[in-house]
């Protein structure tokens, strides 16, 4: 298999530096070409940049190499890291993106539930740009959809806190993605498939090109994506807003079609709305969740070329460079208009059936057709670098130029009204809002308006490193990597003016500007204190230009008693300093269900959960937030064919940046009519509040959190002599702990306690058949269990969402040398989503987002062909 690949070692050196540079992961073998076989091999282990002579470090590290990614068939990134047990709660993608998203397009992977911003992604181990769009308005993060698939020679998953050895947001762990290279021949990958219910299909393409001499290599990889949209309405049940019939609720939107009216200070319906449609505050309620995506359509095309030269002095040049066009959709329901529109219908208009001056209190503009955003997203990266040896040291330098570029547009035809060109047209008697009418096509486009938001994400990098034998220490040698690194990041994020200027409704709106520049110095000891005893300590001090500097130190420990038998543990401190979203934010909104039970009590209006506005600026005086993590754990291996491994693991998070919690801005503020922070519009008539127009807030370090946990690893090969090999392994991970400001989210909404994926593959001749069976253990439903905007979970319970259980066959066959086929079916037995209420945010139509995928059964085929 993989014929083409020529087995000659190489040395990425270590790139101690803050770059994190190779060292990062590159868990290669060391270049020694032709030099004496005597010299013992050393290799570089996530975790470490020191170059070890073996491949168990003092930190647990999960491999998942090209074979294991063609195995289980998935054709992006995304789709396999969220199998993975140890990624959690916030692990994000395109599915689900509608008009309301803020990273629309775009993917990330959260370990251990603790956010994209506290994962920490390289590629060769080095650092790359964040996504120009934030996820949640402010979660900086790396965009993964910009990795192509084809292009990944293994993916290292460090399961521990590293910011002694990488730096910032690797507090929970590093996803170091390592390339393709020292390639020879050509491969050329073809995929199709599609779902067997829904109509949803995806295709691959992908060229392998490289060649090797004695001197030097070359390598070039062009990669092609694309899937159809996966509309909602074709979802059935997970398609409707209205999950009352299912044991539900009922998240129908006020902002309905036909809408309701300001009638002398009394809001009345539509007379034309349908009896079934009356909420009990008189409004006209609309089912919006037909007009999103469960997967909206994307094309992707990227490549990504790699070179190396070997010159006679024995320096090696090393020239990276990757491209990446990424376009997408998104889409959401007709243009939701309220009260803060302040749209009003003379009594004189034709159609008027109150006979008088009316206000718009809620309406949608459905004749306008549904809300849809184009996305386009370009990456570039450049690394360009030298690496040699000197006596018994390795060095490495290397320079770096990354960019991120969103632009999001949306035109006439898609569904985006500006309120004043839609007041203009009613005055004129031309635009008809009552009996839900669809008005004339030249009225529409006289309303509509086109959009833009752009978004960009520059990073320049330099990094130098050293690694080698410092000194004698006994009969051995102590190891050091050390290294110096200097980075400047800059992001800017801007919506169209007409969001600005208050002239669209109904769609969250991002601003941000930022930009900081940061030094960094490390060093790392590997300490033989015994013949079977490792010492590992690490340091490093950053010195950021906007709010300080930190120094972060971590020790480790490895012991080997006997062969079979590997005993480790790690204490380290890290932090992750603020996002430059989250510092230069400007005024952001997105929009939440609550009930409003203020007004309702006082007035007996809004008792429904409805959807009201937060706006949120940013804070640049936050601090960075700081973190403290241990782990223990031991490696048994008593044979060459069984390995078990087992890991205890805890994470403490400290001045944790958040927004401001949402239930206790209500109780403190929304109860005063007069408030500057939960602001409401002047109360009709004899009531005492008005309906809440908007509510501020912003981010502060304000929270803890204090996660724990045990992973599991198992692998178990067995022999069938003629019937071939079977392999078995197991990844495991229990979570015991996830506090967070005093609450425990461990079992509870979108916080399953268990995850597990077990694989089995089976090799005979020619055939190779491959199973996973993953599993998402029971949750709690609804945190916040009345939706008054409190949580509401740890002292209340509520129903429980199951558990779910996911199984993918894959079957190939290798008809040549150079040709191969592949059959598979992911989630064969087509299980759905397990119901949930929802968590009247981002989780409405009848399962957890974050957590189950609803795509059905997925059958597919791949061919290769390599030259």
């Amino acid at each position: 298999m993989m014929g083409w690949y020529r087995s000659i070692a190489f040395t990425p050196s270590l790139i101690i530096g803050a770059t994190i540079a190779l060292s990062a992961g590159f868990s290669t073998t060391t270049y020694a070409a032709q030099q004496t076989a005597e010299k013992v091999e050393r290799i570089q282990v996530t975790g470490s940049r020191i170059k070890r002579s073996d491949i168990e470090g003092p930190s647990p590290v999960q491999s998942i190499n090209k074979e294991d990614i063609e195995n289980m068939g998935y054709d992006n990134l995304q789709q396999l890291l969220e199998r993975m047990p140890v990624a959690g709660n916030g692990t994000f993608s395109t599915r689900g993106n509608n008009q309301d998203s803020t990273a629309n397009g775009s993917a990330a992977v959260s370990l251990r539930g603790l956010g994209a911003d506290a994962t920490l992604v390289l590629i060769n181990g080095r650092r790359v740009a964040i996504s120009a769009f934030a996820e949640g308005i402010t979660n900086s993060f790396v965009d993964i959809n910009s990795i192509p698939v084809s292009a990944i020679e293994r993916i290292d998953i460090l399961k521990d806190g590293a910011s002694a050895i990488y730096g910032s947001d690797a507090v929970a762990g590093v996803v170091n993605v390592i390339l393709k290279k020292d390639i020879d021949g050509i491969e050329v990958n073809l995929g199709y498939g599609g779902t067997d219910g829904p109509n949803y299909e995806e295709t691959t393409a992908s060229i392998v090109w490289g060649t090797t001499s004695a001197k030097s290599s070359a390598s070039v990889i062009i990669d092609y994506f694309k899937n159809t949209s996966l509309s909602s309405d074709e979802m059935g049940r997970l398609g409707t807003a209205n999950q009352s019939p299912y044991g539900g609720m009922d998240f129908r939107s006020s902002r309905g079609f036909p809408g309701s009216f300001d009638v002398n200070g009394v809001q009345k319906p539509d007379p034309s709305c349908p009896t079934d449609q009356i909420s009990s505050s008189n409004s006209c309620v609309f089912d919006y969740g037909p007009f999103g995506y469960i997967a909206p359509a994307s094309e992707r095309v990227g490549a990504i070329s790699q070179f190396e030269y070997r010159f006679d002095n024995g320096i090696t040049g090393f020239l990276e460079m990757a491209v990446q066009h990424n376009s997408s959709v998104a889409a959401g329901a007709p243009t939701p208009l309220d009260k803060d529109a302040g749209l009003t219908v003379p009594g004189s208009h034709p159609n008027n059936p109150f006979g008088q001056d009316v206000g718009i209190n809620y309406f949608r503009t459905v004749d306008a057709g549904a809300r849809q955003w184009d996305i386009e997203s370009d990456t570039i990266r450049f690394v360009a670098g030298l690496r040699g040896e000197f006596n018994d040291w390795s060095w490495e330098t290397a320079v770096q130029k990354g960019r991120s570029k969103s632009l999001q547009t949306g035109d006439r035809s898609q569904g985006w009204v500006r309120t004043d060109f839609l007041q203009q047209e009613i005055d004129a008697g031309n635009y008809n809002p009552f009996g839900g009418t669809y008005n004339d096509p030249a009225v529409i486009d006289r309303i509509t308006t086109s959009l833009v938001r752009q978004g960009e994400s520059h990073m320049t990098s330099f990094d130098a490193n050293i690694s080698g034998e410092a000194f004698n220490f006994g009969d051995d040698v102590v190891m050091m990597a050390a290294g110096i690194e200097y980075r400047e990041e800059d992001v800017t994020d801007t919506p169209d003016d007409q969001f600005q200027r208050g002239l669209i409704f109904g769609t969250e709106a991002v601003s941000a500007a930022a930009e900081r520049d940061q030094y960094a110095a490390y060093i790392e000891f590997s300490i033989p204190l015994t013949e079977n005893l490792e010492l590992q300590l690490a340091g490093r001090h950053d010195d950021y230009s906007d709010f300080g500097t930190t120094t972060n130190p971590k020790v480790a420990l490895r012991w080997a008693p006997t062969d079979e038998i590997t005993v480790r543990g790690s204490w380290a401190q890290g932090f992750r300093a603020p996002s430059l979203a989250q510092v230069g934010l400007g005024p952001s909104e997105k929009s939440q269900f609550f009930i409003d039970n203020y007004r309702c009590d006082a007035t007996g209006k809004d008792c429904d959960a409805l959807d009201y506005n937060i706006e949120f600026a940013g804070n640049p005086d936050l601090e960075a937030e700081e973190s403290e993590s241990w782990n223990v754990g031991f490696i048994w291996a008593p044979t060459t064919d069984f390995g078990l491994s087992v890991d205890v693991w805890s994470i403490t998070q400290d001045n944790k940046i958040d927004e401001q919690e949402f239930g206790p801005i209500y109780n403190s503020e929304c109860n005063n009519q007069n408030s500057t922070v939960c602001v409401r519009l002047p109360p009709s008539g004899t009531d005492s509040l008005g309906t809440i127009q908007k509510i501020f807030s912003t981010f502060e370090n304000v929270s803890s959190q204090e996660v724990s946990g045990v992973d599991i690893s198992a692998n178990y090969n067995h022999s069938l002599d003629d019937l071939g090999l079977l392999k078995f392994n197991l990844e495991w991970a229990y979570q015991d702990k996830f506090e967070k400001d005093g609450r425990d989210y461990t079992g509870e909404y979108g916080y399953p306690e268990h995850r597990w994926i077990f694989s089995t593959n089976w090799e005979i001749g020619q055939f190779n058949t491959n199973m996973n069976i993953s599993y998402v253990g029971e949750f709690e439903d609804t945190p916040d269990i009345d939706f008054d905007g409190n949580l509401d979970f740890d002292s209340n319970t509520s129903r429980t969402v199951d558990s779910q259980v996911l199984v993918d066959l894959q079957t190939s066959y290798r008809i040549t040398e150079s040709a191969k086929v592949s059959l598979g079916v992911n989630n064969l037995f087509d299980e759905e989503p397990p119901f949930a209420i929802g968590d009247g945010d981002s989780d409405l139509y009848g399962y957890a987002s974050g957590v189950h995928n609803p795509r059905g059964r997925y059958i597919y085929t791949k061919v290769s062909f390599s030259f």
